[in-house]
């Protein structure tokens, strides 16, 4: 297996791990909410809480350098227009199901789909992100405005009280400095995971101490966990909290490399390749599984429930994309299509996955 290949692995398996995190957050707080309680995974969303978003940006941006180049046109086709084209056919399959539909509420629906257009909606705020931060860091290199006065905006933007009322203006100023941060510093983050495959004893103690270090100040006087929420003690001091999420980032890939090396954990990698198709479609069966649990009068038990809507919510999104995959048909749900791409750029011509791009 060559290095760019052993590479691929572990980013996949990182995106798998950070799926994961995430499915496991929506649904430990919503049966964590029904159930007016915590559970097991409460505790482990509160561990994860520094990185687990960070995380899935850093990974996002690890491969920007390859096309921050190009011209305009190719470059917004490939790392704009993709994220948007699955955040605006997802948004109106949410709004439409969840309010219209079930919610029997249309005029209520109308006015989530118009709010969608500058308002990242529900989940899917994190494509619409993705969409913005490309942006965002394309106009910088065409500007010609030095890497390193980027990040320690973006660095200053995150540790900053912002709190406009905009989702988008808030969330942006949380998280882009992560994924700029994986673009900045990819040729040493690819580094950083090979000298740790080469140094395995020394990498699971580093991450064991690691892990101790970050439970002690996540679980620090002042932390709090509550049913649909997790409050974090001294890891949330500004700047503290960056450092933190930066190394956690750091740790789940050296981890994601380690596991990428075990034979029976392939399911893991086949998962993260297929992280942005889990993230589209996993709140709707994710809700039927609570609603299903609730109304059996099983959701007493937070861990056991959280386990059983998680799982389920991952498998049926999975399901579904198989069965598009086995009858071609509904392809356009997790493949962007001709139509969608800009006029004579490279996939105007085929279907691209609804993953986040290698290049």
């Amino acid at each position: 297996m060559s290095g760019h290949t052993e590479r691929l692995d572990w980013v996949d398996s990182a995106k798998g791990m950070s799926i994961i995190l995430v499915v496991m957050m929506y649904s430990v707080f919503n049966v964590g909410q029904d159930a007016e309680g915590v559970g097991l995974f409460h505790y482990v969303i509160g561990f994860a809480t520094p990185f687990r978003m960070p995380e899935f940006f850093l990974i996002s941006g690890l491969f920007l350098d390859q096309v921050l180049a190009r011209n305009w046109k190719a470059y917004a086709d490939r790392r704009v227009v993709h994220y948007l084209y699955f955040y605006a056919l997802w948004a109106v399959i949410h709004i439409v199901l969840k309010v219209g539909i079930l919610s029997a509420d249309p005029l209520g629906a109308a006015n989530y789909l118009l709010w969608a257009v500058i308002e990242p909606y529900g989940v899917l705020w994190f494509i619409y992100l993705l969409a913005a931060f490309s942006l965002v860091a394309k106009i910088a290199y065409e500007l010609r405005i030095p890497r390193w006065v980027v990040l320690a905006i973006g660095a200053a933007l995150q540790m900053l009280p912002i709190t406009t009322g905009s989702y988008l203006v808030d969330q942006f100023a949380e998280y882009f400095v992560y994924f700029y941060a994986g673009y900045m510093f990819a040729p040493w983050i690819f580094r950083l995971v090979d000298l740790a495959l080469r140094h395995v004893g020394v990498t699971l103690a580093a991450l064991l101490l690691y892990a101790v270090v970050n439970a002690a100040l996540v679980f620090a006087p002042g932390y709090a966990v509550l049913p649909e929420h997790i409050q974090m003690g001294t890891a949330a001091l500004p700047g503290l909290h960056l450092a933190l999420a930066l190394i956690g980032s750091l740790a789940l890939c050296v981890t994601a490399g380690l596991l990428s090396r075990l034979p029976f954990m392939g399911w893991l990698s086949w998962l993260g390749e297929r992280s942005i198709v889990v993230y589209l479609a996993f709140v709707l069966p994710m809700s039927f599984a609570r609603i299903a649990l609730g109304k059996l009068g099983l959701i007493d038990d937070v861990t056991l429930s959280s386990l059983i809507v998680m799982v389920f919510a991952i498998g049926a999104s999975l399901a579904l994309y198989l069965l598009v995959q086995w009858t071609g048909r509904g392809k356009f749900l997790f493949e962007r299509p001709a139509w969608a791409h800009l006029p004579g750029t490279k996939g105007s011509r085929s279907y691209q996955p609804a993953a986040v791009p290698a290049e």
